[in-house]
């Protein structure tokens, strides 16, 4: 039977006795592809994940089902800290990922590579000593985000060896794919989530003449994207009936950081504003689906937000939300740009502004129009695959 890996930086969210380093977000896109794959009955799906240890004691590896036709395979790492150390998990990793691949691909099997710079030599080693057929997720131009012209060209030339592609946005596709190879589009998880009906304590959150206006900002916490600080600064413009809460996932000083802002912040006393720290599965949901208005407030001067799309408006129109963003090409030409509300300068009084200009008590249903785009995703991976 024919083969599909799915190659990444991945683990569950219930592992936590191995603590291995991913990004939420990008594993919730990946757990949402491999469950279209197989719940569609094409063929059984191994996430491959490459993801080491922040134990001090590192962990082992395994093979362990996370649900119906999905397995994973993850390796034994030696743990976090120290320079010397972390450098060795690094190469240790590397090195059984690719003798695993190597020794479980031909080519007439399929690796899906949810595409990252740090294993970008091996997946390219590898396609040409196994042949497979190569499926790149470019979610976007890392070189882009950091400025490196360098890496730039080195990523341009890797997405070359690509079969075919999963993007974004169309933008990306036209930036990357010149030669026409099959692709599709995915912007984040198009699983709609069935109303919890929760609240922060709000008993007529719909009959209140000046209810309780929550608005959230859930994503990274990286300083060079942007959105965390942004969207903290607009509770100074914003009336004391509304709240804007971060969650957000960063490194130990850019959640200090963050944390010393919003301190400053809520000194003002306008609106309310708080670091509410990282949450996942139900928790994450029930937090999401308390507040009225999502936030996707990137600097929109950045090189990235050309080509990318930032996936955490498909989590917040998932879960009901109404979504203020950043206006450009990429997020306005996307399926989901007719519904979006829109601020064009990055400051965070035209952020409040747009805040303050989207009436709840108008009929707003995003769910009905996600539920359909991911209908449209699921056909068209079929026949990518």
């Amino acid at each position: 039977m024919r083969k599909l890996k799915y190659l990444c930086y991945y683990d569950t969210p219930d592992n936590i006795k191995d603590n291995r380093r991913y990004t939420l977000s990008a594993a919730n896109v990946v757990t949402y592809i491999a469950e279209v794959i197989a719940d569609y009955n094409v063929r059984n799906i191994e996430i491959v994940s490459i993801a080491g240890s922040n134990n001090r004691n590192g962990c082992k590896g395994g093979r362990r089902k996370i649900e119906k036709g999905i397995s994973l395979r993850s390796f034994s790492s030696l743990g976090y800290g120290g320079r010397v150390r972390n450098k060795i998990d690094f190469w240790l990793m590397q090195i059984q990922t690719f003798f695993y691949l190597a020794l479980h691909l031909s080519k007439d099997d399929d690796l899906l590579v949810y595409h990252s710079i740090y294993y970008m030599k091996m997946v390219s080693i590898l396609k040409k000593i196994r042949k497979f057929n190569l499926i790149l997720q470019v979610e976007e131009i890392y070189a882009d985000v950091v400025g490196d012209n360098s890496l730039r060209k080195k990523e341009l030339s890797f997405f070359k060896l690509a079969d075919s592609y999963i993007f974004p946005t169309v933008l990306l596709d036209k930036e990357i794919n010149q030669p026409g190879k099959p692709a599709v589009f995915i912007h984040g998880t198009y699983k709609v989530e069935p109303m919890r009906k929760c609240n922060f304590q709000r008993k007529k959150i719909h009959d209140d003449l000046e209810k309780e206006i929550h608005c959230v900002y859930a994503g990274t916490l990286d300083p060079q994207k942007g959105g965390a600080a942004a969207a903290a600064a607009a509770a100074e413009f914003l009336p004391s009936n509304y709240s804007i809460h971060i969650l957000g996932f960063g490194t130990p000083n850019e959640i200090e950081s963050m944390k010393d802002t919003v301190a400053k912040i809520a000194n003002k006393k306008r609106a309310k504003v708080s670091y509410d720290g990282v949450l996942s599965g139900e928790e994450y949901i029930r937090f999401i689906q308390s507040c009225d208005i999502g936030l996707s407030t990137q600097n929109p001067n950045a090189d990235f937000n050309n080509t990318s799309f930032p996936s955490k408006i498909l989590s917040y129109l998932s879960n009901g939300l109404r979504v203020v963003t950043v206006d450009i090409p990429a997020i306005r030409t996307s399926a989901v740009g007719d519904i979006l509300f829109y601020y064009d300068e990055q400051s965070a009084e035209n952020i409040a502004k747009t805040i303050l200009s989207i009436d709840l008590t108008e009929k707003y249903d995003s769910r009905q129009l996600i539920e359909q785009i991911a209908i449209d995703f699921s056909n068209n991976l079929l026949k990518l695959l």
